[in-house]
């Protein structure tokens, strides 16, 4: 009997202590995920779930663990039993919505989305109005971007490469061929820190091609970026001082940019950059052409989300100017990174706030032609993946480059992939009059291949402007028309066209159609005069002053003749004297108001000899109807 009860409280106080168990397990969870040690967090935020221990709370901490570890898959399967749950905030509506896309389920991430949305939600409207006409965008448009095989990549962290000289430099976590690894709590690896290898090596990559020198460090390091001249380095890192990490007021080291100095084949001298602060992270350094200004990414206070891209002018004299938001076009309620800037001065970067395929994507901004960023373009596919893609980079050439991601079918956790580019080919150009050089709008542009297919059509901006893109190694016609125009084409071929070029121009010009009466198509109409009279009546002289504006501001070039007529009414002698004075006075009106001479080729009279109608000597005719006789008409001799 003493046995039994013996076991009874045994068993018992294991129950006991097992119960008691459970918040120690819990604060020890919370702790671990607000010290972002999210691996070892998600493991015992999963022995809480299997003990049924705040088992709702428990799961939304685990699927929060796998959406900042970046495991679209794992946050989406928790997240499906979090919204699950009675009373659930609705900001995991939008964490579902987004995990969903992180694995390809677009349908069910628009439905989740849209509850998040009626819910009370703030979506971007805009944004998320387009969505669904974005996804069928980018998986039909010409892909422009093509992936090679790189050899630099290990089954840890691997991204931020860039070439230098013949030279790829990169962060990395992979510490391989050292015995004593320090672990980032965050994702169980090792710290990042920057390897070089040259480009066209086959060596395998490991600790004996860290960056050798100061940059390097026992914390996080890289990626890096370095000038033209090849003397500075720029580079992340967390921050620190000689006494170890510099923690923010929640005990967190944030990440910081600082710089080193090439000296004797060894980077040293680091500096730490004056816009840093202890209290945010300001990383991912990139430099623009000319090296005058530094871009990076900051979660500083006073911009639009997460973290921001903002840039600094460096001064002559390398101080560093005051820190400037990109702004909304590029900025985002979540989180934008990783910027960098190609020769032509585009911004690419990365960012989970835009319209994308999954989780972070990579795009390209449009400026105008004062430089101002107007919009920004998703790259698509195969840059862009359902995963986190980012770290783009772009070589000199404009051609070929680097970009990250952890998309699947990779060697490791993020991966770097390099790319060779096609620019996508287009045909421009402008549609103008030939007499005053004017743009046409709205003027018809056809395009046809070399069967006399057509192939592309549209209309003029109202500058005058068409764009098109075409297919390389073809050859083209491009023909412009419009009514009262003759029309023009131009052959052309994108054939043996190098692969850098991506436009064609092909200006195209119109004539009026020559030899008519063009100033009746253009509403002006033939001037008329009394019987047996040849001034200027008040009717005539304004269709007369629409004539000298035409000549003076639209066409000034044209040439033109007149011609007066008179009706049969009279002797013949006599009206072909009056039909002189009719043009004499017609012609004087012209030139005594700036019509210049030399325009008008010939002022005639016809006397009776050009009727209009029927009204010949000895018909019976109505005064309206001789006046149509008596009249002065305008031919055009020369437009150009």
């Amino acid at each position: 009997m003493k046995s039994k009860t013996y076991i009874l409280v045994c068993i018992a106080l294991v129950m006991m202590s097992a119960v008691f168990a459970q918040p120690g397990k819990q604060k020890r969870a919370d702790t671990l995920f607000n010290k972002f040690s999210f691996v070892k967090a998600a493991e015992v935020y999963k022995d809480l779930i299997k003990n049924n221990y705040n088992k709702d709370y428990a799961t939304r901490q685990l699927a929060d663990c796998y959406a900042y570890l970046r495991n679209p898959s794992a946050a989406a399967r928790y997240y499906k039993r979090v919204v699950e749950q009675k009373d659930v905030p609705i900001e995991y509506y939008y964490s579902y919505a987004q995990a969903l896309r992180g694995i390809k389920k677009y349908k069910e991430s628009r439905e989740w989305m849209q509850r998040f949305k009626d819910s009370g939600g703030v979506t971007n409207t805009d944004s998320f109005e387009k969505d669904q006409l974005f996804m069928a965008h980018v998986f039909s448009s010409k892909k422009q971007y093509f992936l090679k095989r790189t050899r630099i990549n290990s089954k840890f962290s691997d991204f931020g490469a860039i070439e230098h000289n013949g030279k790829i430099y990169f962060a990395s976590s992979r510490d391989e061929g050292v015995s004593v690894k320090r672990v980032y709590g965050w994702n169980e690896q090792p710290f990042l820190d920057v390897y070089v290898t040259e480009k066209d090596s086959k060596k395998r990559v490991d600790h004996t091609h860290k960056l050798k020198g100061d940059v390097n460090s026992i914390y996080h390091d890289g990626p890096v970026v370095i000038t033209n001249d090849g003397k500075t380095m720029y580079f992340s890192r967390n921050a620190a001082n000689k006494y170890g990490k510099e923690n923010d007021k929640r005990g967190i080291s944030n990440i910081n940019i600082y710089k080193a100095t090439l000296k004797d084949s060894l980077w040293t001298d680091v500096e730490k950059l004056s816009i840093n602060s202890n209290e945010y992270s300001v990383q991912h350094p990139a430099l623009n052409k000319d090296n005058t200004r530094l871009y990076f990414s900051s979660d500083m206070p006073g911009g639009y989300g997460g973290s921001d891209i903002y840039y600094v002018d460096i001064n002559p004299d390398g101080t560093y100017g005051a820190p400037i938001n990109l702004g909304n076009v590029v900025n985002t309620k979540d989180s934008e990174g990783t910027p960098f800037i190609n020769n032509e001065g585009i911004l690419f970067f990365s960012s989970d706030g835009h319209l994308g395929l999954g989780l972070l994507d990579i795009f390209g901004t449009v400026t105008d032609e004062t430089g101002t960023i107007t919009d920004v373009v998703n790259l698509g596919v195969p840059v862009n993946s359902e995963k986190d893609d980012f770290s783009f980079t772009m070589n000199t050439d404009g051609l070929s480059g680097y970009f990250s991601s952890n998309r699947r079918g990779g060697r490791g956790d993020d991966d770097i992939y390099e790319y060779y580019r096609k620019p996508l080919l287009n045909v421009r150009g402008q549609v103008v009059d030939a007499i005053n050089t004017k743009p046409i709008p709205n003027s018809e542009i056809n395009l046809f291949d070399a069967d006399g297919n057509k192939i592309a059509y549209m209309v003029t901006d109202k500058d005058g402007y068409y764009n098109i893109n075409i297919d390389r190694n073809k050859d083209y016609k491009i023909v412009a028309s419009l009514d009262k125009y003759i029309d023009d084409y131009r052959e052309f071929t994108s054939k043996n066209i190098s692969s850098i070029e991506s436009v064609i121009v092909a200006n195209l010009i119109l004539n009026p159609v020559q030899n008519v009466e063009i100033l009746a198509d253009l509403s002006l109409n033939t001037i008329y005069f009394d019987f047996d009279k040849h001034n200027i009546r008040e009717d005539a002289k304004k269709e007369l002053d629409k004539i000298i504006n035409l000549m003076n501001n639209d066409y000034p070039e044209m040439i033109i003749r007149i011609e007066s007529h008179t009706d049969s009414r009279g002797s013949l002698t006599y009206n072909d004297k009056l039909s002189i004075d009719r043009a004499n006075a017609t012609y004087e009106y012209l030139i005594s108001n700036g019509i210049d001479p030399s325009r008008i080729t010939e002022h005639k009279g016809f006397g009776e000899r050009r009727l209009t109608n029927g009204c010949e000597d000895g018909a019976k005719c109505e005064d309206e109807e001789h006046q149509l006789n008596r009249r002065t008409q305008f031919i055009v001799v020369q437009m150009e």
